[in-house]
């Protein structure tokens, strides 16, 4: 039996952008008003569907107060993409994500990325707009990992789910093709009669 592929998620960003309620909205599909920090890492599974193929992804959620500080090599290790979180009525959230992406890309590697403007509900308050937003993308963002931009709400969850399934379809299919490059043809080596191409011991004379 094919054991079925699992995506390490993580979701990095300022405290208070709502990544812990990005990940309720998506894994539980509820949302909590009352706003309480997250102390460490947890993490949160969920099985989905991406075109066709069965996956689990196990989605790691960050505490924000470790701004631009390392959270450790364990908990980045084996990252298969990162969910970077801004808060689009907040300028600082979003000039922090330069910082966030850095410190993911040290830690894990060129992994995909996407960029969640979250608190779309809140767009009359808005302090960073779509262009911006779109346009950071594209000067970050590599041929072969183009960044997706989503604006989010975890509260009505606008995008969410598309966010999320957008960047575990990209994290596959980067998988499937190092794992297809990592199969090596295996090299025919002659070992006949080896032995008769050393040279010839003399012999000694007595």
């Amino acid at each position: 039996m094919q054991k079925k592929p699992l995506l390490k998620i993580i979701i990095l960003g300022d405290s208070g952008v709502g990544k812990t309620s990005l990940m309720n909205q998506y894994i539980a599909k509820k949302f909590d008003q009352r706003y309480k920090a997250t102390i460490g890492a947890d993490f949160l599974t969920k099985d989905v569907d991406i075109d066709g193929t069965s996956v689990t992804l196990q989605i790691w959620d960050t505490a924000g107060q470790e701004r631009f500080q390392s959270l450790g090599s364990a908990f980045y290790r084996g990252a298969d993409a990162c969910v970077l979180v801004f808060d689009i009525t907040s300028s600082d959230s979003f000039s922090h994500i330069n910082s966030w992406k850095d410190e993911f890309e040290v830690q894990a590697g060129q992994k995909d990325i996407v960029l969640l403007g979250n608190k779309a509900d809140l767009a009359e308050r808005r302090a960073v707009f779509q262009r911006g937003a779109q346009s950071w993308c594209q000067k970050q963002g590599r041929d072969d990992a183009p960044i997706q931009y989503f604006e989010t709400s975890a509260k009505d969850s606008t995008n969410v789910e598309q966010a999320f399934l957008g960047v575990a379809r990209s994290a596959l299919q980067r998988k499937a093709t190092q794992e297809d490059d990592d199969v090596q043809i295996p090299v025919n080596v002659n070992l006949k009669n080896t032995a008769a191409q050393q040279p010839a011991k003399k012999k000694g004379c007595c």
